[in-house]
């Protein structure tokens, strides 16, 4: 099954990855894609180069970043391939700990829909 695992970051702290944090993120990353368990992850850019679209009844309007009003934003997402959402769920706690204590972070695990991505027909 395939599972959408996303990083939640207050980007208002201006806190940046550390050298040791991007080389450890790497390492974990190698190690996960050639075992399949990784699909496909990302960091995202600041909001400040965002947009957001909306359709509130049929109205589409678009709001330029950054999104000041927004405490926790969106930092990036991970795919991942797992036989269960409990293992995906300790997928995701190997990206928070090569973290370290100096970030708090938060991400939220969610199962993929349809049938393609393992998902189980309701």
């Amino acid at each position: 099954m395939r599972f959408l695992s996303f990083i939640r970051v207050d980007e208002n702290t201006g806190q940046q990855p550390s050298e040791r944090l991007m080389q450890e993120m790497m390492k974990l990353i190698d190690e996960m894609t050639r075992t399949g368990q990784l699909v496909s992850t990302a960091g995202l850019r600041p909001t400040a180069e965002g947009v957001r679209v909306r359709s509130r009844f049929g109205k589409v309007s678009k709001v330029d970043g950054p999104f000041t009003e927004t405490k926790e934003v969106i930092g990036g997402y991970a795919v991942l391939e797992a036989r269960s959402m409990d293992e995906a769920v300790a997928l995701t706690e190997r990206f928070l700990a090569v973290h370290g204590d100096e970030w708090d972070l938060e991400c939220e695990v969610r199962p993929l829909d349809g049938p393609e991505m393992g998902a189980a027909a309701k």
